[in-house]
């Protein structure tokens, strides 16, 4: 979604199969939901942290507590990230969580396959591991995951004339 071109297709993963990074980035191995220990946060808290950063009606000020270690300077990312997929036809996007795990690296972080599928069927589906760290009762996208999918540095600057 960096800059929003597709990032390489990957096949989607199956029941057993544990999601692997697309990029030079590790994502430690997860740990699956184990009787007995904490639940797995539902599919859907972590989609809609998403949706929310993917929709061009919620200010990128608003989005900044949707990921890691946020900060204000990060707001005109995310909204031009959010202005790139209107513009480019792709909202709506729909997201589905798979393969939940717990994270090995960060204990009570939450590693995923994350499949998108634009609002254009011919734009295909993709998917994409990525991890959320829990905040304040909700979750929030890592800045591992953040930094690999969103170009949030300041835009550039105009040439001078």
């Amino acid at each position: 979604m960096s800059g929003c071109g597709q990032p390489e297709q990957q096949p989607a993963a199956g029941p057993s199969s544990t999601p692997t990074p697309a990029t030079s980035a590790e994502h430690a191995d997860p740990i699956p939901d184990s009787p007995g220990g904490p639940p797995l946060p539902p599919a859907n808290a972590l989609t809609d942290v998403m949706a929310r950063l993917a929709d061009p009606a919620v200010p990128g000020d608003q989005k900044i507590m949707l990921i890691e270690q946020g900060t204000p300077d990060e707001a005109p990312g995310l909204d031009r990230f959010a202005i790139a997929l209107r513009d480019n036809a792709a909202l709506p996007l729909t997201f589905e969580a798979r393969d939940l795990a717990w994270s090995q690296a960060v204990p009570g972080n939450v590693v995923t396959t994350i499949v998108i599928k634009p609002a254009n069927p011919q734009g295909g589906e993709f998917s994409y591991p990525m991890e959320f760290a829990p905040s304040n009762g909700s979750w929030q996208l890592t800045r591992q995951t953040a930094d690999l999918l969103l170009q949030l540095e300041p835009a550039p600057a105009p040439p001078p004339r």
